[in-house]
């Protein structure tokens, strides 16, 4: 014999939201939706569903009034959605400006998913504000360069393969080959970086932590196999040397002179949690800072032209001087392709 136990009627009914929606609905066709009725019908209380009504106009702003001679409620203007979130003007700007960003990927297999998820958060909002979300564009817009070419299903598979812990199998070009190489690695972590996709992964080959781009990648493929990330992994720690996504283990002191034209610019961003600023009295200023590695930093020092001086460590400086040289040399023996 089956022993039937008594529960209370609201601790198994459905959750708050899925209740007014229901009741949303009802308003919203003029069926004039009553206390005890929808108590029966939802199987809780009659206060927890007088309760619902109450959230829904005090707190939602809903325009909900009984009827006395209905002997129900109903929406006294039209109501098209039900806002299911509740924001701030401030909140609201922010949610718009982080619309704009996703231009970035305008043209690539990332916008279409981007847009519908945007607009899903935000069709119910239109009538909560008092402004128009479309007039937003006038005030705020958003300037990428460099969009990133990354495909879509690739990246599905990456996150599926991330939150599960599955292994995977891929093929991979390095920066400098043209050829692609297999690699086998259990996937830790997807991190964009300088608006580029990198993957973070414990190679099962060389049994290292190696940092993969996500264009360089092709012909993904999950396995069956499962793993453990290890518990002490930490993206932030891994970067914490890098001037970008490149790792490494050296501990590089680099000491770096800025002119009075970039010293301004120099000083308007934070460049990396470890640099130290020292200001000299023609306006110049001198940067600081300790990388793992110099592979980005180079890049970055070659960006200011004439405007930077790098004054340590020597190895920064000879490879900055080589590389000042083989443009010389680019240019002055231009061939015969340009």
């Amino acid at each position: 014999m089956i022993k039937k136990t008594s529960r209370s009627p609201d601790k198994i009914s459905r959750p708050p939201l899925a209740r007014m929606l229901h009741l949303h609905a009802k308003l919203a066709r003029g069926t004039y939706p009553n206390c005890q009725a929808e108590a029966r019908e939802l199987e809780v209380s009659y206060k927890t569903i007088l309760r619902d009504l109450d959230f829904m106009r005090d707190q939602l702003g809903l325009p909900i009034e009984y009827d006395s001679h209905k002997y129900g409620y109903h929406y006294t203007e039209p109501v098209t959605h039900f806002p299911t979130m509740q924001v701030s003007e401030g909140e609201l700007v922010a949610l718009f400006i982080a619309q704009k960003a996703m231009e970035q990927y305008r043209g690539t297999s990332f916008e279409e998913p981007l847009r519908n998820a945007f607009r899903k958060l935000t069709e119910g909002l239109k009538d909560r504000v008092d402004f128009q979300i479309d007039s937003l564009d006038e005030n705020f817009s958003f300037r990428t360069t460099g969009t990133p070419v990354s495909d879509l299903k690739m990246f599905e598979n990456l996150g599926k393969a991330i939150l599960h812990s599955y292994e995977i199998h891929f093929e991979y070009r390095k920066l400098k080959e043209r050829d692609y190489e297999d690699r086998s690695v259990q996937p830790y972590h997807l991190a964009c970086v300088d608006n580029q996709w990198y993957l973070f992964a414990h190679d099962l080959e060389r049994d290292q932590i190696r940092t993969f781009a996500l264009p360089r990648m092709r012909r993904l493929r999950l396995t069956e196999k499962k793993f453990k990330r290890p518990a002490d992994f930490s993206p932030a720690q891994l970067l914490s040397g890098s001037f970008g996504v490149f790792t490494g283990t050296a501990q590089h002191k680099i000491l770096i002179r800025f002119d009075t034209f970039a010293a301004q610019l120099i000083r308007e961003k934070s460049w990396h949690p470890s640099q130290k600023i020292t200001e000299h009295n023609d306006g110049s200023l001198e940067l600081e800072m300790t990388l793992a590695s110099l592979h980005e930093v180079e890049r970055w020092i070659l960006s200011w032209r004439q405007h930077a001086t790098v004054l340590g460590p020597p190895e920064l400086k000879e490879n900055i001087c080589q590389s000042i040289r083989t443009m010389l040399t680019n240019y002055q023996n231009p061939t015969n392709d340009t």
